[in-house]
């Protein structure tokens, strides 16, 4: 399995761009973040057309996840386990949910494609929801991997969260001032290690930014950070032949701010080949 993550920015902007790369690059599941419309609005006639079936979840013109695969997608949903909401002004457990979920059973393969909160800044009511969302996530996790701990479990997406220094090549982002580099955030996404789950591209990949912002040639100076992360279990990670980030997908006519994230699976040889690179730590 060929499985990949792409905060794509707009699927109705670039739907061109996301079904070219999934047949170019031979992808079997394509897991996209902000698709930034509703089911109903989704462009699903090019993937169809490409051999892909969609499973899509939007609100509004706002976030928004699918998943894109060639095989058989099952058991989709929505949301985790104590997934939280947000809306400003809205306090308490029943604020509600934004479209930042999806999962879903790929040929044994259960892949989550997850947009987390931005947070906005260190005093914003939204950097307390990102916590809370990446707290419930972790539970949420370890819960199912409690349940299920044979099967492997992919949470792949934008994470907003840049956990290493050498993660962060932007100087606009400054730790103690900054979001996405507070000791809160980088504790919130190491956690998830201890719920059972680690980054798979790391050990293969150990350099790259995966998103430049669009203003003031961040791209060109090559001011990029990593956010943008695929997370295994240890079934997942066992499988792991190979990863890559598809850093020309930034570049081009009206490219996404992110690029592709990729990792190669072999469930049928990876437990057997004793050459196999070891990903999880």
């Amino acid at each position: 399995m060929r499985l990949a993550t792409w905060n794509i920015n707009s699927i109705r902007t670039r739907v061109s761009r996301a079904v070219d790369f999934a047949v170019r690059e031979d992808i079997d599941v394509l897991a996209l973040q902000e698709i930034k419309c509703k089911p109903e609005q989704f462009p699903y006639a090019p993937f169809e057309e490409a051999g892909y079936h969609v499973e899509a979840h939007g609100l509004n013109q706002w976030n928004g996840v699918a998943i894109a695969s060639r095989l058989p997608i099952t058991d989709v949903e929505t949301s985790f386990a104590g997934m939280p909401g947000f809306a400003k002004g809205h306090e308490g457990p029943d604020a509600p949910l934004e479209a930042r979920a999806i999962g879903a059973t790929i040929d044994g393969v259960k892949v989550w494609s997850l947009y987390v909160p931005n947070g906005r800044s260190l005093d914003d009511p939204h950097y307390a929801y990102k916590l809370h969302w990446l707290d419930e996530l972790r539970k949420a996790t370890a819960a199912e991997l409690q349940a299920k701990p044979d099967r492997p479990l992919a949470l792949v997406g934008d994470f907003n969260i840049i956990p290493l220094p050498e993660d962060n090549g932007d100087p606009a982002i400054v730790e103690g001032v900054s979001t996405h580099v507070s000791p809160q955030e980088r504790a919130a996404f190491f956690a998830l290690k201890d719920a059972g789950v680690t980054d798979v591209v790391r050990p293969l990949i150990p350099e790259g930014f995966t998103y430049w912002d669009y203003q003031r040639l961040k791209f060109p100076r090559n001011e990029g950070i990593r956010i943008d992360f695929i997370l295994g279990s240890r079934a997942l990670a066992d499988a792991v032949t190979g990863a890559s980030i598809h850093r020309n997908e930034r570049k081009g006519e009206q490219p996404s701010d992110h690029v592709p994230v990729v990792v190669d699976l072999d469930f049928g040889t990876a437990d057997d080949d004793d050459d196999m690179p070891m990903i999880f730590a």
